[in-house]
């Protein structure tokens, strides 16, 4: 069986515990042999309870900020993830590729936890697209210079969506 991110695009703690069970089960009672590839880090303590349960990783090399996969599969687990490496390597702007890691520092060291997002317009990606808008007619509202400042064949579908909350947002404001 070839089981891929079982528990995934759920929340944190019920993706895992679902992952958690699976492992388990499929361990100890299908006795079914698995492959079963997951980005849960805690899953590896399985491997030192469940006899039949083993941890293999895929070797990366790590080069001037990218990494590369080398096509070998090795024992042991991944000592860390690679997400915004992998996000990089698809083609994601580097704008957003340098937010990424904004946001996995401050996670990282606990500075958001569980509080909400910031608003689209507080992001740094957003606001300095804002502030550095130049209109092509005279000055006039926030709102018509966003509009003015948008190119709308550079947006990505997350971009355009951004865009219409940002642009919402200072119409509410305009109107008072």
């Amino acid at each position: 069986m070839i089981l891929d991110e079982i528990g995934r695009g759920t929340a944190t703690f019920d993706g895992l515990a679902i992952a958690w069970a699976v492992v388990e089960h499929l361990s100890e009672v299908n006795k079914s042999r698995a492959l079963f590839a997951t980005h849960y880090h805690e899953l590896v303590a399985l491997s030192e309870r469940l006899s039949d349960v083993a941890c293999a990783t895929m070797r990366v090399k790590e080069w001037k900020d990218s990494v590369i996969f080398l096509h070998e599969v090795a024992p042991g687990a991944a000592d860390r993830s690679y997400g915004i490496q992998v996000a990089k390597l698809a083609g994601l702007p580097n704008a957003v590729i340098e937010r990424a890691r904004e946001v996995l520092r401050a996670l990282e060291e606990g500075r958001e936890g569980h509080k909400p997002l910031a608003r689209i317009d507080d992001l740094p990606l957003f606001a300095e697209a804002l502030r550095t808008a130049k209109p092509s007619a005279p000055q006039g509202s926030e709102l018509e210079d966003a509009v003015r400042a948008a190119d709308p064949d550079a947006l990505t579908p997350k971009g355009a969506l951004e865009f219409i909350y940002v642009l919402k947002r200072l119409l509410l404001e305009r109107e008072g």
